[in-house]
């Protein structure tokens, strides 16, 4: 049950209209299965097991994020994708064709529809713009005329076309990821992978950059992956979220979700850089552990939903008949949902609030007790 639910049970319809056929299931864009990856001792360094157990699938036309600390295996799991990498064990199955299985011409064949976009760009200094989102499609053999024509439309698509013969040294480093962007896009790929490619670039431009990927996703349609080890990345652009600690996926869901109802404590730790979830320095200068006299249990709350903050406190003043003070609040949109966290103040005692902790978990409201304030 959520914030808009009531707290009563509705009666489930019963109808007597034939049921409809069930929607023919759409195939995954990318599917893994069992997937482990290993990499063997080397010299002086032991065997490393990057990736264990993996098993999720990317849908269609989606924007997934795949979230992880440095070393947790994110970077392994694009290598894998796009068959750089084999797997130790299970395999990888991208639009329908298991790309483990494959070396070669088939390889080179079906990694044309992969597109890959990286952190540092890789663009060559001595080709122009121009000539860096034509070598794609030169290896691919295309005609001179049909290259001038896609770069032509793939300088407009990631809005600039008046930089067609500047050098990657004129460029700025959004411009050059724009490059990056229309190089990778060059042979109208299915999948867009993105390894950690705003993570060189400042806030503003990363946030241009990001707005961009959105866009090429709604007018192209192209399944977009994600890696990064920034939340504030998954807040804007993301779909589902995946998260990666020790090469397992500890969790993983709708971004909204993810953001309201974290479980794991990777996912707690991302969320508390990104949320702004630390006490307000007025109200935390205050806190005490032990109840106080004629004071307040201080309790934060995840929300979700437009009016949810709203909801919440309208909800316990009802259900517990005390005045509930908002001490602090910050409410963000994420994956096309309001989600946040409120901070209250309730009154009473350790009683009371452990019926407050109690009411809420059983309404499926996040929520945990900080301390108490005079």
């Amino acid at each position: 049950m959520n914030a808009h639910q009531s707290l009563a049970v509705a009666e489930p319809l019963r109808s007597r209209e034939p049921v409809a056929p069930a929607a023919a299931i759409v195939e995954p864009m990318v599917r893994f299965e069992g997937l482990s990856k290993t990499y063997p001792a080397y010299r002086d360094k032991p065997s490393v097991q990057a990736l264990q157990d993996i098993d999720f699938a990317i849908a269609r036309g989606s924007i997934t994020g795949v979230i992880g600390r440095s070393g947790a295996g994110k970077s392994s799991l694009v290598r894998l994708i796009n068959g750089l990498e084999k797997p130790t064990a299970g395999r990888v199955v991208v639009d329908g064709r298991d790309i483990s299985a494959l070396s070669g011409r088939p390889l080179r064949r079906a990694q044309r529809s992969i597109g890959m976009i990286f952190q540092h760009f890789n663009l060559l200094s001595s080709r122009t713009a121009a000539g860096n989102i034509a070598l794609p499609l030169e290896i691919a053999g295309w005609s001179k005329a049909d290259i001038r024509t896609r770069v032509a439309e793939l300088l407009e698509l990631v809005d600039i076309a008046d930089k067609h013969d500047r050098y990657p040294s004129e460029l700025s480093g959004g411009q050059k990821q724009r490059i990056g962007i229309a190089r990778a896009l060059a042979t109208r790929p299915s999948v867009l992978l993105s390894d950690e490619a705003t993570s060189a670039l400042d806030p503003q431009t990363t946030r241009a950059i990001l707005d961009l990927l959105a866009n090429i996703n709604r007018e192209l349609g192209v399944t977009i992956v994600l890696i990064t080890h920034e939340m504030s990345v998954v807040r804007q652009l993301v779909n589902e979220v995946v998260v990666i600690d020790g090469g397992r996926i500890v969790e993983r869901g709708h971004v909204a979700d993810i953001f309201t109802h974290p479980k794991h404590p990777t996912t707690q730790t991302f969320l508390a850089e990104v949320l702004g979830d630390t006490v307000p320095v007025s109200l935390a200068s205050r806190l005490e552990q032990r109840p106080v006299t004629a004071g307040k249990a201080v309790i934060r709350v995840q929300v979700q939903g437009t009016e949810a903050g709203d909801t919440v406190v309208a909800r316990l003043a009802r259900e517990l008949a005390i005045d509930v003070a908002v001490l602090s609040a910050r409410i963000d949109e994420i994956g096309g949902q309001h989600v946040g966290s409120v901070i209250l103040g309730i009154p009473g005692g350790e009683a009371v609030s452990r019926q407050a902790l109690f009411f809420l978990s059983q309404n499926d409201f996040a929520a945990e007790r900080l301390g108490y304030v005079t």
